[in-house]
């Protein structure tokens, strides 16, 4: 299956939340799995991350050795990193005045659409929007995506 992960989603397969393992199965090499991440995820997993330590949930050094294996997956293509673009950017504008999303929730999502628009012109299955944000879930779901809530597994 091909996925979009949020950064909510995403940083469960670094730090134990709930829904950690089924992230962690989906990104199993032998699940077969295509993970897309928005150029914009890498910066906020960083800062979940280390929100982590603030809020005691992670120790330092848990901390270093998430944050290194996750930039490290990053570096080795693990996900499929979906760059910016005026045309994300414009559609993530357009999708703020439709849903109650933050600015970079939006940015996710508009990534996502264009996305899964790409895969279906291919005639290819549809992306699977994962995140754990009800907000963005909501939002993903009237935009047409299909949405798997992290939360529920």
């Amino acid at each position: 299956m091909i996925y979009y992960f949020d950064s909510s989603a995403a940083v469960k397969r670094y730090a134990p939340e709930k829904g950690s393992h089924w992230i962690k199965g989906i990104v199993e090499p032998a699940a077969g799995n295509v993970i897309h991440l928005g150029q914009i995820g890498v910066v906020e997993i960083a800062a979940a991350l280390s929100k982590k330590v603030r809020t005691r949930e992670l120790t330092q050094e848990n901390y270093e050795e998430a944050l290194q294996l996750f930039l490290t997956d990053v570096q080795n293509e693990e996900y499929i990193t979906a760059f910016l673009s005026d045309p994300i950017i414009e559609l993530a504008v357009d999708l703020t005045k439709r849903h109650p999303l933050r600015g970079y929730d939006a940015v996710h999502l508009a990534t996502a659409i264009f996305l899964n628009t790409t895969l279906l012109e291919a005639e290819l299955p549809p992306l699977v929007f994962v995140t754990g944000d009800r907000a963005l879930r909501e939002a993903a779901q009237g935009e047409g995506l299909t949405v798997e809530n992290t939360d529920e597994h």
